[in-house]
């Protein structure tokens, strides 16, 4: 594994980390633990969970979370248990693919699943040189199989949530066939008049709810880039800076 960096997040309320080439955490993990709607006493299994951001950022917001975490990289894994111990919380990280979770997995369900699958589909793109970059983008499973263990894996009237990009929408939709209702689709702008790049979807296992696309979150102000610095709207900030929750139901 390459050099590994500290960086802060949640307003400097976490420290975490992770290598500083490859795939490194941004505000993507953020955002996705953010809309968890977990309450404390809860569990919660996130597949693919790097160095542990996502994971870390909830329990900061939601204390008394049971957390598990699942990685196939064991250099992640093992950021994973550093970094709860760097910021004194507790969890389970596991080292294992996706396809082939331990018993102590599978034999339980989670009030909340969460994950931020690959986002490349390498029928469409090319390799990166970097094996930890390429894995981390690629996946060999496939977002359908991250789909299915999730559906799996969440209780009944349980949440599962993920954030990708926005052109993998139709064929993650086609993929939660009747596995999930009371779907949210949130869509995330860069800026007010750009298009949506990514996106979050979070839907609750047996129910019949209705589908609801909800107005986008804008995450920058302004029409464009002019200047490095700290341009995020007041919504996008709070979740940043504040560990605010963002609220897909209700």
């Amino acid at each position: 594994m390459s050099e590994i960096v500290e960086d802060a997040f949640l307003g400097e309320r976490l420290r975490i980390r992770q290598p500083a080439t490859g795939y490194r955490a941004g505000s993507d993990p953020v955002f996705l633990a953010a809309s968890v709607p977990a309450l404390p006493g809860q569990s919660v299994l996130e597949l693919g969970t790097g160095a542990g951001t996502a994971l870390l950022c909830l329990m900061a917001r939601v204390p008394g979370l049971n957390v598990t975490g699942i990685d196939r990289n064991p250099g992640h894994v093992g950021l994973a248990r550093e970094n709860l111990g760097l910021n004194n919380l507790n969890g389970t990280i596991l080292e294992a693919d996706i396809a082939c979770m331990p018993r102590s997995v599978t034999s339980q369900r989670f009030d909340h699943v969460m994950f931020n699958p690959p986002y490349f589909d390498r029928r469409t793109g090319s390799a990166s040189p970097e094996p930890d970059r390429e894995a981390s983008r690629s996946g060999a499973a496939g977002t359908a199989a991250w789909i299915n263990v999730g559906l799996r894996r969440v209780k009944p009237g349980g949440t599962l949530t993920f954030i990708q990009r926005i052109e993998h929408l139709p064929r993650m939709l086609a993929d939660i066939g009747a596995g999930l209702g009371s779907i949210r689709l949130l869509p995330m702008q860069p800026r007010r008049f750009r298009p949506a790049k990514l996106f979050i979807l979070q839907g609750r296992s047996g129910s019949k709810g209705a589908f609801r696309l909800l107005p986008p979150i804008i995450l920058h102000e302004g029409d464009r880039h002019l200047s490095d610095g700290g341009d995020y709207t007041k919504a996008a900030n709070g979740i940043l800076r504040e560990a605010a929750a963002l609220t897909l139901d209700g």
